[in-house]
């Protein structure tokens, strides 16, 4: 049996981290993917997401390529990657158009005018030196009652369209991409690293009922918020565990590497008063509860997500994060898990490799119809149209 490679790269502030899969086909049915090799190193040159030296980052995206590639046996040649960083964040948007047949029947031509024309009324100031990373259709409407399903085939006067835009700041992606091509592999693609981790993390009955993706990383917390099985707004703030670590190093005058130890946990010599250290976390802790609150208040989903919250990330597992989020946010929360197969006896749990597996996910159902288009798919939507306005004038 022939192994299908596919290779899923998270490049995150604090660690880049690589997962190489076989997906595997059996019966001509696609199996759970097979984790054939990872690698995790150190990040050079980033900060909050941001590229400041791109030899650094070429560097470290190498040497976590050579890892995932001698423990797979195999070379990676091409790459799903996941964008992340503060310059990530979304845009909705709202038209409406007048159908144009006779019979007042909704045809794909319709769609993709309405899809135009949402695009075209994005405010200026919204998308200045912004490139669309995901265009997700929300909500339709034909006049004005809700539209479950593809509105194509139905008649109406008014159609109506509502579409989440995902962006990013296009320099910031475009170095990104380029890191990748120096280091020797092709981007297949491009995927928001919340909407990745979802793929792997998340339920569809969570997706459905509505709930909250809070991935808690060094240097940001991105939050990615679903209803009707559908993202409907994401958001990244410039706080994360690494604020904790440097609360906890003033606030107990130690040094950073005994703070982080002590975040996270670990066994030290160092003695240190207990109360005070749940103090210097629930401080910062309230600090990012409250601006994911304020978020969901401005979208009006606060307390209203009956599937709650859940936690990804490296700062997930920090203590007490779960009962102070019911609290804060009066949503049920809990930490989000992983338990994937590496070989016979070794295991991923750590929910920090959830944006890297969940590109591998949608790696093998990228030729598929998703709801989610992505940097390549809204590519290749405007070649189709572009060649299908050319073919009207050949004879």
């Amino acid at each position: 049996m022939s192994r299908t490679i596919i290779t899923g790269i998270d490049i995150g502030t604090n660690h880049i981290k690589v997962v190489i899969v076989d997906a595997q086909e059996k019966d001509g049915k696609t199996n759970r993917p097979k984790i054939l090799g990872v690698g995790l190193v150190e990040t050079r040159g980033l900060r909050h997401g941001y590229v400041l030296n791109i030899e650094d980052v070429v560097a470290s995206i190498r040497q976590a390529i050579a890892q995932a590639e001698k423990k797979a046996d195999a070379k990676v040649k091409k790459a799903f990657i996941a964008i992340g960083g503060i310059g990530l964040g979304s845009i909705s948007s709202t038209s409406s158009i007048i159908i144009s047949k006779a019979d007042s029947e909704i045809t794909a031509l319709d769609i993709k005018k309405v899809q135009e024309q949402c695009e075209k009324d994005i405010p200026i100031n919204a998308s200045l030196n912004k490139k669309i990373v995901h265009s997700i259709p929300v909500q339709y409407k034909v006049d004005g009652k809700i539209v479950l399903g593809k509105p194509e085939g139905m008649h109406g006067n008014k159609f109506e369209i509502k579409t989440l835009y995902i962006t990013c700041l296009e320099h910031h992606l475009n170095d990104i991409m380029e890191a990748v091509e120096e280091a020797g592999v092709r981007v297949q693609d491009v995927m928001a690293s919340p909407i990745a981790a979802s793929f792997v993390v998340l339920t569809k009955s969570q997706k459905i009922a509505g709930c909250v993706l809070a991935n808690i990383g060094a240097e940001t917390v991105s939050i990615a918020v679903f209803e009707n099985n559908t993202p409907v707004s994401l958001e990244v703030f410039p706080i994360g565990s690494t604020d904790i670590t440097n609360d906890i190093a003033l606030g107990l005058k130690l040094s950073l590497e005994e703070a982080e130890q002590i975040k996270i946990g670990a066994i030290t010599g160092t003695s240190y008063p207990r109360k005070k250290l749940e103090e210097i976390i629930s401080a910062r802790l309230s600090d990012i509860f409250e601006l994911i609150e304020t978020h969901l208040k401005k979208i009006g989903r606060n307390g209203l997500l009956p599937a709650g919250i859940v936690f990804i990330g490296g700062g997930s597992g920090l203590s007490g994060i779960k009962d102070m989020a019911e609290t804060a946010l009066k949503l049920p929360a809990r930490i989000g898990s992983l338990d994937l197969e590496i070989g016979e006896r070794n295991g991923l749990r750590d929910t920090a490799w959830a944006v890297a597996y969940g590109l591998c996910i949608f790696g093998i159902h990228a030729d598929r119809d998703l709801p989610i288009d992505t940097i390549s798919m809204i590519l290749e939507k405007w070649k189709r149209i572009i060649i299908a306005w050319t073919k009207q004038f050949l004879p």
